[in-house]
């Protein structure tokens, strides 16, 4: 079983970084080869909505020269436009996509989002791949051992930093998810920074001492939307990409 599981990564490893591509909101043909497919086309709303409304947000996010905006908002989180999710919902698959943080930004990657169960204020519930100004955001400082800063599994496991942890705080970085079953990995730049298995005691008992405890099978689901969050700061994503996994 190590084996397989190993070969899987392997596999993985592979795919995530052979699937480049320098054109702004395009596949290249060998992409398109390999199953990527766009989940934003870079010109319109296709595609997505309003976490918690059936059509795509009227303010807070705008597209201008290919780059999708999330605007800041004095009122903070989900106050301006809302999160915004995918229509389809997604099970096994390897999600790229490109963002560019402002000084003191907070947003957020979720994945398996049920956004019939998130009708009330704040934002969506999902596992999240956070994206933070560390040095100028608090709750960086907030959480346990770091499981708060850029990368991390949002309060519940923190990314790696060791010499190979890479972040441009001025420009575009790729954050890239990795869901295989049960096994979940985070990458940045194409280091992977974060690696856990769902649906296990460890997951469970983690999930029970984090502020999800309250949200019944959390991080469990098969499959579900996947989103961006909008939490009251500028934040700037392009390039979003997805290859489903059998």
């Amino acid at each position: 079983m190590k084996k397989i599981l190993t070969s899987i990564t392997m596999l993985l490893c592979i795919v995530v970084s052979q699937a480049q591509n320098n054109n702004l909101n395009t596949l290249t043909k060998k992409e398109i080869k390999e199953g990527w497919e766009l989940l934003w086309n870079g010109t319109t709303t296709d595609g997505w909505r309003g976490a918690k409304t059936d059509v795509f947000p009227a303010k807070g996010w705008s597209i201008t020269n290919g780059i999708l905006k999330v605007h800041s908002k004095d009122g903070g989180e989900s106050s301006n436009g809302g999160d915004i999710v995918t229509i389809k919902k997604y099970k096994n698959f390897i999600l790229k996509v490109d963002f560019k943080i402002t000084k003191g930004a907070n947003s957020g990657i979720k994945y398996f989002v049920n956004s019939d169960l998130n009708k009330g204020e704040g934002s969506a519930i999902g596992c999240e791949f956070q994206i933070l100004d560390d040095e100028n955001h608090p709750d960086a400082k907030l959480g346990v051992k770091g499981n708060r800063t850029l990368g991390s599994l949002y309060d519940l496991i923190p990314s790696k930093r060791d010499n190979n942890f890479k972040f441009d705080k001025d420009g575009f970085n790729t954050a890239t998810i990795v869901v295989k079953n049960d096994k979940v990995e985070h990458w940045l730049n194409g280091v992977k920074i974060v690696e856990y298995t769902r649906n296990a005691q460890e997951w469970n008992a983690l999930v029970a001492y984090s502020k999800y405890k309250y949200w019944p099978n959390f991080g469990n689901a098969v499959e579900g939307n996947l989103l961006l969050q909008d939490h009251g700061n500028e934040v700037f994503y392009k390039n979003i990409k997805i290859k489903v996994l059998k």
